[in-house]
């Protein structure tokens, strides 16, 4: 057995010797598995800083440093993102025709970022990036993160009356997709703005691009996962909701444990 309980195997050919996680990015890992994917999904879905994971294991009696779950986190979320996105990827055309665009301001390394987000009519989410600039180019690479990401072109795209929006979508997404500018047609997607700023307001702020836009996106994608209702304005009574809640929990945990 190695020193963390997992089963040690030996090659008979070369002689040496693994165990069950040593194909994984979590082999050299101190803690298992499901503790270091329970501690990144809390620290994602929750207002947690890096130091709360640490202090809320120390009650347990685990010793973890907030850098430690810093670079478990970065490890971690991309692949539970990834996998979450092929899970979306052409599931959903009905509603998911429609998409709300919009963009968002958000501090990185002291300066203002734009992060872009869509969601389609039920709230759904299409996609988001995190950009330095708001310009054609940002909008046109937007278009097509996200045209990739749900495998399909809108019929209909509504933003605001940035006027980067207009050729960005005739370029990327066709000349047949209708758009719409509105200042009150948007109203949904600003709401749901509200996620991600809650969420890193008691971080104070990101300190590099890549890690802010790495986090922004995953947490998106997991705020999707966990989302209780699929339709606009849905009602969903306490035992679904709980069961919607551990089913996606399950699924994104079980992603990360099998990095």
């Amino acid at each position: 057995m190695a020193a963390r309980g997992y089963r040690r195997f030996r090659c008979r050919t070369c002689g040496r010797q693994f165990n069950e996680r040593s194909t994984g990015i979590l082999n050299r890992t101190c803690l298992p598995n499901d503790i270091i994917a329970f501690v990144v999904f809390c620290r994602v879905r929750y207002r947690l800083t890096l130091r709360d994971p640490s202090e809320i294991l120390a009650l347990r009696g685990i010793e973890v440093s907030h850098e430690a779950v810093r670079d478990r986190e970065a490890k971690l979320l991309p692949i539970m993102g990834d996998e979450l996105r092929k899970r979306r990827h052409s599931m959903r055309r009905g509603s998911a025709t429609s998409w709300d665009v919009d963009e968002t301001y958000l501090k990185v390394c002291g300066g203002w970022t734009y992060l872009y987000r869509a969601i389609d009519r039920d709230g759904n989410l299409i996609d988001a990036m995190l950009s330095e600039h708001r310009d054609m180019r940002a909008a046109k690479a937007f278009f097509r993160l996200a045209r990739a990401t749900m495998g399909f072109r809108p019929t209909r795209a509504t933003t605001d009356g940035h006027g980067s929006y207009p050729r960005a979508i005739r370029t990327v997404l066709g000349k047949t997709v209708r758009h719409r500018t509105s200042a009150y047609l948007n109203n949904r997607l600003e709401q749901d703005h509200r996620g991600i700023k809650g969420r890193i307001r008691r971080m104070r702020g990101f300190k590099d691009h890549d890690a802010a836009s790495g986090f922004c996106r995953e947490h998106g994608e997991l705020r999707h996962l966990l989302r209780p209702r699929r339709r606009h304005n849905q009602t969903v009574s306490s035992f679904p909701r709980r069961s919607r809640f551990a089913r996606a929990t399950r699924i994104a945990l079980d992603t990360m444990q099998n990095a």
